[in-house]
């Protein structure tokens, strides 16, 4: 294992919550432990990631935020990591591709809010995700119709699941929107009232 990866045994389902983190709120701890326990997952990866090629602006720096992140988000199953960082990898696909090939035979799912899910198509490869690895969508304040509507979940409308649960085993392509209860917190909101400078 490379230094300063998460550990993850082979059979375990490794949950990875991508994003800038910018800054981490309760609503990321919110969703990342009810999905621990809807999706019977074994660990969740926070992968704070060094910038977003979709957002005009840079994000704070990386060390800021993950500093908070791993001040917000301490539960023994979820590690908050700078992944992409070591592994110098830009988008999504090359990061999930290069996890697979470090941890073979550890099943990886894929989580991302629906407010996502609304301009995943404009990810680079973003339907290559969805044939590596199975996609949950937590839901989000506001975002649940327009998401079910999103280009992305209409293309891939066939390998959509009812219940987010039923992932469990599920090989790729597979999606599932998944009913959470829901917790407003925003990072533009927090940066918007100057709450956070990184």
């Amino acid at each position: 294992m490379r230094h300063g990866f998460p550990h993850a045994e082979k059979g375990q389902v490794i949950g990875l919550l991508g994003g800038s983190f910018d800054p981490a709120h309760d609503g990321h701890v919110h969703i990342t432990r009810e999905v621990l326990k809807r999706l019977h997952l074994d660990q969740v990866w926070w992968l704070v990631t060094p910038g977003n090629p979709l957002k005009p602006r840079p994000p704070a720096p990386l060390a800021a935020r993950m500093e908070r992140a791993r001040a917000v988000m301490q539960h023994p199953k979820v590690r908050v990591t700078d992944i992409e960082a070591h592994l110098r990898t830009k988008y999504t696909h090359d990061t999930i591709a290069r996890l697979k090939a470090i941890y073979p035979g550890v099943r990886f799912v894929w989580l991302m809010g629906a407010d996502n899910l609304r301009q995943f198509h404009r990810w680079d490869r973003w339907q290559d995700i969805l044939r590596m690895v199975p996609v949950a969508v937590l839901a989000r304040p506001g975002a649940g119709v327009r998401a079910r509507t999103a280009r992305a979940a209409q293309i891939f409308r066939q390998v959509r699941l009812k219940r987010g649960e039923a992932l469990e085993g599920r090989a790729p392509p597979v999606w599932a929107f998944v009913n959470l209860p829901m917790n407003a917190a925003s990072s533009s909101d927090i940066r918007a009232r100057g709450d956070w400078r990184g």
